[in-house]
């Protein structure tokens, strides 16, 4: 396969996929806002930080405030990693692909290009943000069915896969870093009602609690939380699936190589497994759950600039 159209496809996957979870991100941040006492501090500086675009959005707005921040988020065209920029980039990069995927999944995706370029700062109101996350949580339930219902499982399917895994692992940390760090409770509420009702709407936004529910039971502990979303094996967003499915696809991508391909790839992917492969939760909370966190990140960023450098990279 050429590296244009690898790169095309990886990218496009990614896009879409990182679009689907900083919706997640904030609609959680702001469920979490609505079922409990405000933390304390600004909690939309709190989705800055953990964003990394804190100093971007200083660039544009004077004030962090709830508009300005879901405008940011959302709609913000100079925001590269806005929902809105993420659509349109993922959708750029399949234009390009029309011969390679399927009409079905052009014209989800065209669609939501077509109707996002429709929002308004209006839809953000408080009266109508709840509704505008959950229609857009179906769209990109759509278009992943579409995609696996229409897509043949070669090489190109592969490429998709390694874009939509890496940014899925990496972006579940940032759901968990949102409550466990910057919406820390006080001690004393740790446990209680308050903290988690906040568990429970982490536990929705990342489509777990179900999930959840069937595996641990009504009970919400924290730690079983941690377990489902980072460690667990069967869980379709959960880190460990995420690397499980990306370490697969790499295999699969090496052998249609034209040339055997190893190396950094390949140790970059083990060394993330390894690091989720032995740990638990208990583990790492003990440990410090926020600095495991930011290593899943960094592992992440390694896998993708190793597969760029190995598979994409084209003058």
């Amino acid at each position: 396969m050429l590296r244009r159209i690898a790169d095309s496809l990886f990218w496009a996957a990614r896009y879409l996929e990182r679009a689907e979870w900083r919706a997640r991100l904030v609609s959680v941040n702001h469920n979490l806002l609505i079922e409990g006492p405000a933390p304390a501090g600004n909690p939309w500086s709190s989705m800055l930080a953990i964003s990394g675009d804190q100093e971007l959005f200083e660039q544009h707005y004077e004030n962090v405030d709830e508009t300005s921040v879901l405008t940011f988020f959302v709609l913000d065209a100079r925001n590269p990693s806005s929902i809105r920029s993420c659509i349109d980039a993922a959708r750029a990069n399949a234009r390009t692909l029309r011969h390679r995927i399927s009409s079905e999944l052009w014209l989800e995706l065209n669609t939501l290009h077509l109707d996002a370029k429709q929002w308004t700062v209006e839809r953000l109101g408080t009266s109508e943000v709840f509704d505008f996350f959950s229609q857009l949580q179906e769209r990109f339930y759509r278009i992943a069915g579409v995609m696996n219902g229409t897509l043949p499982r070669g090489v190109g399917f592969d490429f998709l896969g390694l874009g939509i895994m890496l940014e899925r692992a990496e972006n579940v940390t940032r759901l968990l870093d949102i409550k466990y760090h910057y919406l820390l409770p006080r001690v004393e509420d740790v446990g209680g009602p308050i903290d988690l009702l906040q568990w429970a709407a982490v536990l929705r936004s990342a489509s777990a609690l179900e999930a959840y529910r069937m595996k641990y039971g009504n009970l919400i502990r924290t730690e079983s939380v941690v377990e489902m979303l980072l460690f667990d094996s069967t869980f379709p967003r959960s880190a460990r699936y995420c690397v499980d499915r990306l370490e697969t696809a790499l295999r699969r991508v090496a052998q249609a190589a034209p040339e055997p391909a190893s190396g950094p790839v390949s140790l970059a992917s083990d060394g993330l497994a390894g690091l989720l492969a032995s740990r638990s939760a208990g583990d790492v909370i003990a440990g410090g759950l926020h600095d495991f966190l930011i290593d899943v990140q960094e592992e992440c960023e390694r896998i993708s600039g190793a597969v760029f450098d190995q598979y994409l990279r084209f003058e």
